[in-house]
């Protein structure tokens, strides 16, 4: 195919264009946010310390990423809203 993307690995050399891209994003505030906390369901002590701290579960993202053994993984999405940040 002429128009086919290849995907690979990323390289040393490959940074400083990638970081342009990562600052022009920064820059405009438009392709990046902060955001709150993502956890396996299967570290309850995390998310009992997140959840002790204010922190309240919003969402799954389901299979979203594999471990190291190739098992596709859940990431619990929690968040706490400041009272302080976007008070108007």
């Amino acid at each position: 195919m002429k128009d086919a993307i290849r995907i690979e690995p990323m390289r040393d050399e490959d940074w400083a264009a990638v970081r342009a891209i990562y600052v022009q994003g920064i820059e405009t505030g438009l392709a990046t946010f902060e955001h709150q906390a993502g956890i396996f369901p299967d570290n309850p002590a995390s998310l009992a310390l997140h959840e002790r701290f204010g922190f309240r579960r919003v969402g799954v993202r389901e299979r979203i990423g594999r471990d190291v053994t190739g098992r596709w993984r859940d990431v619990i999405l929690l968040e706490r809203r400041s009272s302080k940040a976007g008070a108007e």
